[in-house]
């Protein structure tokens, strides 16, 4: 829901769906991206402290918004850094990930959890790509409804125009 203002609409979002997906989108990240295994490697990646804080407020701190609402503005910068994110690690990470993580680990359990990730990385960071699609198209239509002939808040945003090539293309991974 677009809450409404004098007439003006606000863009605070309180929608259901877009409540599942984001929340879908940290559980996924935290569970299959960004675990004990693979999160030393992502750090390794060259994006500052502003970037990975956008990756992370709705990654990991999603359960913060779910009931004051979550903004377009917000959103959109969030999904244009995951985008980013995701180029990056397909590019750089995903082709020398084992390499990159190491055999370091003694406990027979670490080693066989460590492959189980290294063998499934590319597929769960193409899933996690088609979640942020799935939220971004699920943001542009409520964008557009709530824009009623202004120029919705996505259009703002250069960074997004490629998105579905960013996020939907498998590249080399």
């Amino acid at each position: 829901m677009i809450y409404k203002n004098g007439g003006k609409y606000l863009d605070q979002i309180n929608d259901d769906s877009v409540v599942r997906i984001i929340k879908q989108l940290g559980d996924h990240y935290k569970n299959n991206i960004s675990n004990r295994f693979i999160r030393p490697v992502l750090l390794q990646l060259p994006f500052d402290e502003i970037f990975w804080a956008q990756i992370e407020s709705i990654t990991e701190r999603y359960g913060q918004s779910d009931y004051q609402g979550y903004h377009f503005d917000d959103l959109y910068r969030q999904i244009a850094a995951l985008a980013k994110f995701v180029d990056a690690v397909r590019r750089d990470i995903a082709p020398s990930l084992r390499y990159r993580i190491g055999n370091n680990y003694v406990d027979k359990m670490d080693k066989v959890l460590r492959d189980m990730t290294i063998n499934n990385f590319s597929a769960n960071l193409q899933v996690f790509a088609g979640i942020i699609y799935e939220l971004y198209n699920r943001l542009v239509e409520l964008d557009t409804e709530a824009s009623k002939g202004k120029r919705p808040v996505y259009k703002q945003y250069a960074e997004l125009e490629d998105i579905k090539e960013k996020l939907l293309n498998t590249g080399n991974s």
